[in-house]
């Protein structure tokens, strides 16, 4: 996608051949910004403090960060030191394990003069991978709204967090549908959930798609129920960090409650995903997914621009009141009207994934 009319990806490898440049997502929207990362170390702390974020966009990091490490010492043990440190920085989304367990594949056979090509060699792939996958899941999802537009003449979408391009390598997950829609001349308007407690959407969503240019409004987390009891919202479409089996979802704390609001109006509700962020080992969504618990400061603090543009910190809260900060939650499957994969809309059930996933069967 571009910004400023210059097109980018979400990471990179830099001039030298071997570090990686990534945008820095904390300083977004009120400054673009890009960030060198020269080593697994300072890879996992970006992925840590969010400098980097999203499923697909975690993994990718993850796995360039396997490459540093290997640069240092291609020894199995710095390898697994290694990968010991990067899987732990977000337990929720599953993409980063699945890209670790990649590259460890990619590698662990090579001789160790090999090895830093070959890491190399494979991160690269799936960055370009989840690119063309984002492209293919955003045409599934053009058709769910090109049915809307054949009906109403234009479309009203509804998304939680950032599940763009910022959150992926290109395109996005859930936002990839919407350019594309766009891009033809679809009348399309968003409503984009702030998504409280790091604003996500208002900061991040919100900003690329003004970039864009979709015609979109920031709204508070609390406002989807009204809108869609009034009819307008045609449908909703959000991503996901970790889909078990049976169709349950993992996603950004809310939307589980956007859900809900969505089944009580009859409105359909959509989740974005590529396959690789599937946990296929696991069917209890509420249950067996780990649910990562942030720092409280990121819902008693806030980070905003005063009217001198100084971008600062300021206490939100009553001081000295607790706060609890679940990062996730699971909508469960019977509240899903179906998930857009890069291999077509698949209903939100175990035999719906494995129609579209046949080899999973066994």
């Amino acid at each position: 996608m571009k910004i400023h009319g210059r097109h980018y990806r979400t990471i990179w490898v830099a001039a030298d051949g071997w570090s990686v440049e990534v945008i820095d997502q904390t300083k977004l929207p009120f400054a673009f910004e890009t960030k060198r990362l020269a080593s697994a170390e300072e890879a996992a702390e970006a992925i840590k403090s969010m400098v980097v974020r999203g499923a697909p966009l975690i993994g990718a990091t993850g796995a360039y960060g396997l490459c540093m490490a290997l640069r240092v010492d291609a020894s199995d043990e710095a390898l697994e030191r290694a990968y010991e440190m990067l899987v732990k920085t977000r337990p929720t989304a599953i993409n980063l394990k699945w890209a670790l367990d990649e590259m460890v594949a990619a590698v662990r056979n090579q001789p160790k003069d090999r090895r830093v090509a070959a890491a190399y060699a494979r991160a690269a792939k799936l960055c370009d991978d989840d690119v063309a996958t984002n492209e293919a899941i955003g045409r599934h999802g053009l058709t769910l709204i090109e049915a809307v537009a054949a009906k109403k003449g234009h479309v009203n979408v509804l998304t939680h967090c950032n599940a763009g391009w910022l959150a992926c390598v290109d395109w996005g997950t859930a936002l990839a549908p919407i350019y594309m829609a766009h891009d033809k001349g679809i009348p399309i308007h968003v409503w984009v959930d702030e998504t409280r407690p790091r604003n996500q959407g208002g900061s991040l969503t919100a900003y690329e798609l003004g970039a864009h240019g979709v015609k979109h409004a920031i709204i508070a987390d609390n406002a989807g129920g009204h809108y869609m009891q009034h009819g307008e919202v045609d449908l909703c479409i959000v991503g996901t960090d970790r889909t078990t089996a049976s169709g349950d979802v993992a996603n950004k704390i809310g939307t589980y409650l956007k859900a809900l609001a969505a089944h009580d109006n009859r409105v359909p509700f959509y989740v974005a995903l590529p396959s690789s962020t599937i946990d296929w080992t696991i069917a209890d969504g509420v249950n067996e997914i780990e649910i990562e618990e942030r720092s409280g400061r990121e819902i008693t603090h806030v980070q905003g621009r005063t009217p001198k543009g100084e971008v600062m910190t300021v206490e939100l809260t009553a001081p000295g009141s607790p706060a609890r900060n679940p990062a996730f939650d699971v909508t469960p499957a019977r509240l899903v009207t179906g998930l857009i994969t890069e291999r077509g809309v698949a209903a939100a059930s175990r035999e719906g994934l494995l129609k579209l996933f046949p080899e999973r069967r066994s």
